[in-house]
């Protein structure tokens, strides 16, 4: 007779690790399947590595600048490929450190791929065995996956995760996309030494995030020395690994060492066999409701894999609401109004609320103030080089309620967090103006601009 657990959870990423570990501080018996490492996208081949090397490549422009400041560095060499490691190293940490908080909280570990069976039963396979389980209730937090689109040599490029295993990093690489990632690793990579040429379908970067922001990213990518080639798409891809020719929608012809896709993610629901559970997909996503409950009524999901705000914070707090609601007798629901977010480009940008466009679109014109800021921070006042900072307000004319906060510079994700807390309690353009500005610092801006 199959083992009989209160919960399955099905992949151990950010939403998986919380669901589980909450659920187990309830009382109840789980069980969680992970046939990859332990921590998800986030930590294996996400947020956590991305932002260590976006650390890493930021000294390019600190050092550049550090003459003005009376340092003499002479000499001094970037060597990628002990950055890599270290980065990999620092994942392996991470790795053990959630296998053994998962041991702390009494939740079972299950090494394997998950397959569903019936509705209550899954099916755990690994290398050397193969089980069979049952669950009261099951929660499917399997996360995403890189796209690879269908283009004649796909196979020959890499996808963000493949940059992570890298030994060292090549003399030049041709980025496709023109979104978070395709941003993020192209500043990166032009900040480690690499020559990058950054290939956007669109007319702009950062499609869905304020258009002014994006533009004050795009201009100090530009001066970064990123070549961004807009309006551009790839047809084919040929050579070999170390030196790839790729073709151009257009016919132009790029040399490089090397071709990163970063067209987008997608749920990972492959191998679930979902079907035999009777669980209802939209594409690949699984929709739920805002319980996180799927059209069965004993399986719910959270995460990436339904694909509505595919953030870290966002997937734990859903993990955590279905737990503390299923197993806490504490019922709550995750709000998915007013998620901060950031871009982890140089300039970096960070968001929270309506974006301009969006708020003329909701209440017109005539019903939106905008308020912005413009200037060069201190830290780049002696160097005279580098990207402007960028701070705007979006205010709601009849209530002076302030609907968004975005920023382009220096630590704009961290001042934007601290706006959340403001526009999260309903702050007016007023509220704003009554704080007392802390000098000198950037974020004094939000409270000083007219």
């Amino acid at each position: 007779m199959a083992e009989r657990w209160d919960l399955v959870v099905v992949g151990a990423g950010s939403g998986g690790l919380a669901a589980s570990k909450r659920a187990a501080a309830h009382g109840a018996r789980v069980a969680l399947i992970e046939g990859d490492r332990v921590g998800g996208t986030c930590v294996i081949r996400g947020c956590v590595p991305k932002k260590l090397l976006v650390y890493g490549s930021a000294y390019r422009e600190l050092l550049a600048n550090a003459a003005s400041f009376g340092w003499d560095l002479e000499g001094v060499q970037c060597r990628p490929a002990t950055l890599l490691a270290n980065v990999r190293a620092e994942v392996d940490r991470l790795d053990a450190l959630h296998v053994s908080l998962l041991q702390k909280a009494g939740v079972e570990l299950m090494r394997g791929w998950a397959h569903f069976e019936d509705p209550h039963r899954l099916t755990v396979s690994n290398a050397n065995e193969t089980q069979t389980i049952e669950a009261e209730r099951v929660l499917v937090a399997v996360g995403g996956r890189p796209l690879r689109p269908a283009l004649p040599g796909a196979q020959l490029a890499w996808v963000s995760d493949d940059l992570f295993l890298q030994p060292d990093l090549p003399e030049s690489i041709v980025i496709v996309g023109g979104g978070y990632i395709a941003s993020e690793f192209a500043c990166i990579l032009v900040g480690l030494g690499v020559r990058v040429t950054q290939l956007v379908r669109r007319d702009h970067l950062l499609a869905g995030f304020d258009r002014e922001l994006a533009d004050a990213v795009q201009a100090g990518m530009e001066e970064l020395g990123v070549d961004l080639r807009f309006s551009t798409s790839p047809e084919r891809i040929d050579g070999e690994p170390g030196s790839l020719h790729l073709t151009t929608a257009a016919g132009e012809g790029l040399e490089a060492a090397a071709v990163l896709l970063a067209t987008g993610r997608e749920p990972f629901t492959e191998g679930l066999n979902l079907d035999a559970a009777g669980v209802r997909r939209e594409g690949q996503r699984i929709p739920v409701d805002a319980d996180q409950r799927t059209n069965v009524a004993h399986i719910y999901a959270v995460g990436d894999v339904t694909d509505r705000i595919n953030l870290t914070p966002v997937a734990v707090d859903e993990g955590r609401a279905f737990a503390d609601s299923v197993f806490g007798s504490k019922p709550r629901r995750t709000s998915h109004e007013l998620v901060a977010s950031a871009v982890f480009t140089q300039p970096e940008l960070a968001s929270v609320g309506l974006s301009e466009e969006q708020a003329k679109e909701r209440y017109g014109e005539a019903g939106v103030r905008v308020h912005r800021a413009r200037f060069r921070s201190m830290a780049l006042a002696l160097p005279k080089r580098g990207p402007r900072c960028l701070l705007k307000l979006v205010v709601e004319v009849a209530t002076d309620r302030v609907l968004g906060a975005h920023m382009v510079g220096e630590h704009s994700a961290e001042i934007i967090q601290m706006a959340a807390i403001a526009l999260g309690m309903g702050a007016t353009k007023a509220d704003f103006d009554r704080t007392m500005a802390l000098h000198p610092s950037v974020a004094e801006e939000f409270v000083t601009m007219g």
